[in-house]
């Protein structure tokens, strides 16, 4: 009978980062069978931050739902951002997904009556 030595080596590697808090910064589209849903992401966002996010719900065959900082429908109107997200956003989607949205947002205002 032959005798085998057995050696065995384990190596792990790991690489840590800070988690981001918020892990959601300005917005995410949901699309219409996003594996999570809407209200799952509402929660997780009400209790990791501060910050209100509306939630606006869509008609659309892609799209289901966009979460949006509630500061943001503050600079520009809410119709006017479904309209970019749906013109822009969604021929990048498919029903599935769930993106992310950084938002540089600028306003320019000019008045006379001064």
């Amino acid at each position: 009978m032959t005798k085998f030595s057995e050696r065995r080596q384990h190596s792990i590697r790991v690489r840590i980062r800070e988690f981001g808090i918020p892990p959601i910064h300005d917005g995410l589209v949901l699309g219409k069978k996003s594996p999570i849903g809407c209200e799952a992401f509402r929660r997780a966002i009400s209790l990791l931050v501060a910050t209100p996010f509306e939630h606006i719900e869509l008609d659309d065959g892609v799209i289901g739902d966009i979460l949006i900082r509630a500061n943001i429908l503050r600079r520009i109107p809410k119709d006017k951002l479904i309209s970019f997200v749906l013109q822009q956003v969604k021929p990048l989607m498919e029903p599935e997904d769930v993106l992310h949205m950084d938002v540089d947002l600028e306003v320019s205002l000019e008045t006379d009556a001064l």
